[in-house]
């Protein structure tokens, strides 16, 4: 027996050490398999991303920058990934599509944008309409149009297209006269008038309208664009008049994605008009803005 105990002793010891070789050989094995995926994992994801194509558009904060927001994961599965940059001014956004810095812009009307390739030789296009944002006439401390006292100010956009499309609507609720050949695409300027009501019709830059009428005498009015109001808090519903949709405003004063000529059936222009023209955001615009916004798709 005695002679038994150290056999007996060492077949165990070289059990146990087979044990423990086993157990930590394994763990080794797992710890690295368990490396492996989470490598392979973000390798994955890493390359995932590394596919999509950047699509960059310059566009307005509210609402366009937000509706493109909308659709950042119908791009991606389209296999771009967006790239906003968001402009304060509407010259920046299109000097940088004309130079190449932006794929697309989306924060301007077709009258605009011609305007803006008449007066800086660009060649920049219309590739899709998006939505209509209402013009419509604010006020401080007035209730009613017919309450407009007489010499009241009117502070309207002073830029080409929108000072048009200011003054039409004033036309239409009868505070102004214009000549009877006045349209959109003619276009036409406070020096155009026949007969401006006894107003004081002041010409401001388009951006300020809403700080303006803010800090005015009460009994001034408003005419504003749509993005400018929402920006500003402005409710379209407390508006004292909005553009009559009926007409043909909304298909001229259309917001549009612009790219440059030439680019209007690119894959990237295609992917991005195609993204937004569905009832998905249709039903986003529906929701997000109470009418100060209207798809016109």
């Amino acid at each position: 027996m005695k002679k038994l105990l150290p056999l007996i002793l060492a077949l165990a010891l070289v059990f146990a050490l087979a044990a423990c070789g086993g157990s930590t050989g394994g763990s080794e094995d797992t710890t690295a398999s368990g490396t492996d995926a989470a490598e392979t994992e973000e390798t994955g994801a890493a390359d995932a991303t590394a596919e999509l194509e950047t699509l960059t558009i310059g566009a307005s904060s509210t609402p366009h920058a937000e509706i493109l927001e909308a659709v950042r994961d119908a791009l991606a599965e389209a296999g771009y990934e967006l790239n906003i940059i968001v402009y304060d001014d509407y010259i920046q956004p299109n000097l940088a599509l004309d130079d190449g810095t932006l794929d697309a812009n989306y924060f301007q009307h077709t009258p605009y944008l011609n305007s803006f390739n008449e007066s800086n030789g660009t060649d920049l296009a219309v590739a899709a309409l998006i939505h209509y944002e209402p013009f419509g006439i604010y006020a401080n401390g007035v209730s009613d149009l017919s309450e407009l006292a007489e010499g009241a100010t009117i502070i309207i956009p002073a830029d080409d297209s929108n000072e048009t499309r200011a003054l039409l609507l004033l036309q239409q609720e009868g505070l102004i006269t214009l000549p009877d050949d006045a349209s959109a695409e003619a276009g036409v300027t406070t020096l155009d008038i026949v007969d401006d009501g006894g107003y004081d019709i002041v010409a401001v830059q388009a951006d300020t309208v809403p700080s303006q009428l803010l800090n005015s005498d009460e009994g001034t009015i408003a005419v504003i664009n749509g993005n400018y109001a929402l920006q500003a808090g402005l409710n379209v519903a407390d508006a004292l008049a909005i553009e009559d949709a009926s007409g043909d405003a909304a298909q001229t004063y259309a917001n549009i994605i612009a790219v440059r000529t030439g680019e209007e059936e690119s894959e990237k222009t295609l992917a991005l008009v195609n993204a937004l023209q569905t009832d998905a955001v249709k039903t986003f615009i529906e929701e997000s803005y109470n009418g100060a916004v209207v798809a016109i798709f």
